[in-house]
């Protein structure tokens, strides 16, 4: 039978690789599924980098920020068009009765208006000063446009990791599996060689027994990883939006691969690379261009204009009334604010406001991902340290079960001592497993915190 301490160090295995194995809060290529193909329709199971790209292809939300940056480029144009002149054509035509007339003796009636009339003109209007409030709002727009595109770089990296995270938590789950795969083995084993024994006289019963309950118990912790197994290709599933299909091919296993860090250089790349610091930065910027942008606002304005086109109603010494003629127009236009309540001097109060906020937002971004790097070397060098352990703890587990089998066969030692030597064993294992696991994991935590690619 297991004892008090073996059960909980087995329970806490268990609820750790239950916890890690649980998600973070969340372009075609050639060769990639389509996105209405069915996985199981898949002709080669998915590599790390294959499942990141085919996450990264399949989400809606990634597609929803894309468009989004679209949309703030096409503002951006929108905002640019301030600069040229504006151009209009415009026709109409006007019944006009009664006209008012005057008879002069007996000579012709003299009209002072025709009755109908027609008025056709282009004109065309140019703002030819206006001390920077276009620049100022285009800058503004183009500020709002890279603050769209880093949002798009955020959300695919963070959907990268989540779909890195359940990647290796399949993995985890398979090698688990494979860990309590081989402690049945070997108890069956065992129990066989006990039952040649019991047949033999040499051995009792209740040995055989015993062994049948350590054998149950490791199928139902099977059981418990293959259900944790399954939830995770449901997850995979539905980052692949693949619902109705969790059985995902997934190729590759959990390899241990050290690499060394350098603290400093990490913390530098990622106040470099981070997307968040870019995107703090973005905030700040956009923040200081509204501000100037109201400022520019209160500011006096010039405009110029022209218009042709040919109209009636002219009274001229040639012709007649109703004689359409060519006609010019040229106007300039001068637009200067004198009292709005104050509301531009409140405005600049309220911009000022907010791009100090921004500033302190970048402070806290800046400490924060300080932060996540300092958190993911740590986890990577007691990863190191917990895997170091585990070796050590797999070699003396094998090497005490395999005393404790060679006793037993001499008839020198107890069944409960080999049980318990194959329990260890399969805690060490797990362990190790666990280890290469949280290393892994944390390999893929540095890269997210440094801003990298999360795959290679």
């Amino acid at each position: 039978m297991f004892s008090r301490y073996q059960l909980a160090s087995f329970a806490g295995l268990t609820l750790a690789g239950s916890l890690l194995a649980r998600p973070a809060l969340a372009q075609a290529q050639p060769g990639l599924p389509a996105a209405n193909q069915p996985i199981g329709l898949l002709s080669d199971s998915l590599s790390l980098g294959g499942t990141v790209q085919a996450v990264l292809d399949a989400n809606p939300g990634v597609a929803n920020l894309t468009e989004l940056a679209n949309a703030a480029s096409s503002r951006l144009t929108q905002t640019q068009a301030g600069f040229l002149p504006l151009i209009t054509g415009s026709a109409a035509y006007t019944n006009l009765t009664p006209v008012s007339h005057l008879a002069l003796g007996g000579g012709p009636e003299l009209r002072f208006a025709p009755s109908n009339l027609f008025d056709a003109h282009i004109t065309a209007q140019y703002e030819l000063l206006d001390f920077g409030k276009r620049g100022a709002s285009t800058d503004l727009s183009r500020s709002q446009v890279q603050t769209a595109q880093d949002n798009v770089i955020v959300a695919r990296r963070d959907l990268a990791f989540n779909a890195a995270q359940t990647y290796y938590n399949i993995l985890f789950m398979r090698a688990s599996i494979q860990v309590q795969d081989q402690q049945i083995a070997s108890l069956q084993v065992h129990r066989n060689e006990m039952e040649k024994r019991v047949e033999a006289g040499v051995s009792t019963k209740f040995d055989v027994t015993t062994t049948d309950v350590r054998i149950t118990q490791a199928q139902s912790t099977k059981l418990d990883l293959q259900n944790q197994l399954l939830n995770q290709q449901v997850q995979l599933a539905r980052l692949l939006h693949k619902p109705q299909q969790t059985d995902v091919p997934v190729k590759g296993r959990l390899t241990y691969e050290p690499q060394p860090v350098d603290l400093t250089a990490e913390l530098a790349k990622a106040a470099e690379n981070r997307p968040e610091v870019k995107l703090s930065k973005d905030a700040e910027n956009t923040a200081e261009l509204q501000a100037k942008l109201i400022t520019r606002s209160n500011m006096p304005s010039l405009g110029v204009g022209a218009q042709v086109g040919g109209k009636n109603g002219y009274i001229l010494p040639t012709g007649t009334i109703n004689d359409i003629r060519f006609n010019t127009l040229a106007q300039a236009q001068l637009s200067v604010p004198i009292y709005d309540g104050n509301r531009n001097r409140k405005q600049r109060v309220e911009a000022a406001a907010n791009y100090r906020a921004a500033q302190a937002r970048t402070a806290d971004t800046q400490e924060q991902i300080r932060s996540d790097v300092r958190q993911a070397v740590n986890n990577m060098q007691f990863s190191q340290a917990r895997y170091d352990n585990a070796e050590q703890q797999v070699a003396q587990a094998t090497d005490a079960l395999t005393r404790a089998e060679g006793r037993y066969r001499y008839g020198v030692g107890q069944n409960l001592d080999v049980l318990d030597a194959e329990t260890q064993l399969s805690l060490a294992r797990l362990a190790r497993a666990q280890a290469i696991y949280n290393y892994t994991l944390g390999q893929y935590q540095l890269r997210r915190a440094t801003g990298e690619q999360i795959w290679q």
